[in-house]
């Protein structure tokens, strides 16, 4: 066990690793060394940073802050602090259920664990942190809550109302970060399309990604987490002004059944979500989408389903991800709705969807064989270097491999690689 040393676990999104980046810097400024994801934590002080979207991913954290508690009952760990969304939504019942655990916070308060800690004063809470990510790439976050109220979803039960940074304040930030040698930047939020509406009644997102792609060294910019409702559209103009902002769009649809979106209060129609995606890929030529979409939500019926495979088979999205229905209390859905899908169905429409993105992901994949793409290296791993395309955000999208006898390369570098052969999940190339 090693002394004033601190193992940090994030489990959930990217918007939870920038506050455990956060927490980090401020941990150090108390004097404190720290470990993130540690697959062998050593440390006298454990904090797991939790995730409560939806089922399974309450599951993994319960099971984690469990794990750590056993840890702490062998004499493994003298203190164990949780945070996060699940602790967020969840404080009262984890502290009678899991006593082992020194203190919970929340997703807005876990700032005051340092202040706990420290044994001198700490100045206020900054943008600044300790990163976590290789050191050419970082996840900026704009906003924090969101005012969509979905009907099945509780992060702004969790989060809150949404509440935009200060324009000024993430463009310091990003200024800082190229400082340290960041070149690339993957702008987040629960919901970055509705970034400014709170703070005079308009959409900022362009204006912001514009100012961004003007500062000095930085190479790449991605955005995430867009909303189709309302849909900014000077923002694929910016996308075309500036070769730095990534022809990519993570725009989480969930459906596109008529009968499903209204249910969902997702506030757009089946036409309207047809004309949105003919419209971006027509404005910004070669757009790489990335979509989520759910399957099993109540009262969905066979015909409902086989519209969303239409709907996949129809738009080819570049990227897609999916995941069945869990019902979450407190929720619209979990209130006025019946769970009334099978979980067996569920399962079943999930994998139907996910066998014809495959192949629409291979096929989309061998199509770029013979060309040539600009790559950042991110890592070395076993004979190949490990490389990603504009058209793919890390951890979530498929990677570029280059072997590593045909060239020498430095991480963190941008080069043409001319791929020379595809699956669906990675692509393989060689430096030109």
């Amino acid at each position: 066990m090693r002394r004033r040393h601190i193992d940090i676990i994030t489990l959930g999104c990217s918007k939870n690793l920038v506050d455990s980046e956060q927490l980090m810097h401020r941990l150090s400024l108390a004097g404190f060394s720290c470990s993130h994801d540690s697959k062998h934590p050593n440390g006298e002080i454990a904090v797991i940073n939790t995730c409560g979207f939806i089922g399974d991913a309450k599951e993994e954290s319960i099971n984690t802050i469990l794990e750590f508690a056993q840890r702490k009952d062998e004499g493994l760990l003298s203190k164990l602090y949780v945070m996060g969304c699940l602790s967020q939504r969840y404080r009262k019942e984890l502290a009678q259920e899991i006593p082992q655990v020194d203190a919970f916070y929340g997703k807005f308060d876990y700032h005051r664990l340092a202040d706990r800690l420290a044994e001198l004063p700490l100045p206020a809470p900054s943008y600044q942190r300790v990163l976590t990510t290789p050191p050419h790439y970082a996840y900026v976050k704009i906003s924090e809550g969101c005012d969509r109220h979905c009907a099945y979803c509780a992060i702004p039960l969790i989060t809150g109302k949404h509440r935009s940074r200060p324009m000024d304040d993430i463009l310091d930030e990003v200024e800082m970060l190229v400082e340290q040698g960041v070149t690339e930047f993957q702008v987040i939020a629960q919901e970055t399309t509705f970034y400014g509406l709170d703070i005079d009644g308009t959409q900022q997102i362009a204006t912001l990604i514009d100012r961004m792609a003007e500062i000095k060294g930085v190479r790449w910019i991605r955005i995430h987490y867009a909303y189709p409702t309302q849909f900014p559209m000077e923002l694929l103009d910016v996308m075309n002004r500036h070769a730095n902002v990534c022809r990519y769009l993570d725009i989480a649809l969930q459906h596109i059944s008529d009968h499903m979106l209204t249910d969902m209060h997702r506030h757009i129609s089946r036409q309207e979500t047809y004309d949105l995606i003919s419209a971006i890929r027509e404005r910004v030529p070669g757009i790489a989408l990335r979509t989520t979409m759910m399957v099993g939500f109540p009262g969905e019926t066979e015909d409902d389903f086989q519209e969303l495979l239409d709907f996949v088979r129809w738009a080819r999205f570049e990227r897609l991800g999916a995941f069945a229905y869990s019902e979450e209390e407190g929720t619209y859905s979990a209130n006025h709705y019946t769970d009334d899908i099978a979980d067996e169905v569920k399962q079943r429409r999930l994998g139907a969807l996910m066998a014809l993105q495959q192949e629409i992901s291979e096929d989309m994949q061998h199509q770029w064989i013979g060309k040539t793409l600009c790559t950042v290296i991110d890592r070395r791993e076993g004979e190949y270097y490990v490389g990603r395309t504009e058209f793919d955000s890390p951890e979530v999208d498929p990677e570029v491999l280059i072997p590593m006898a045909q060239a020498k390369l430095r991480i963190g570098a941008f080069y043409n690689v001319r791929i020379t052969g595809a699956e669906v999940f990675d692509l393989y190339g060689e430096k030109v």
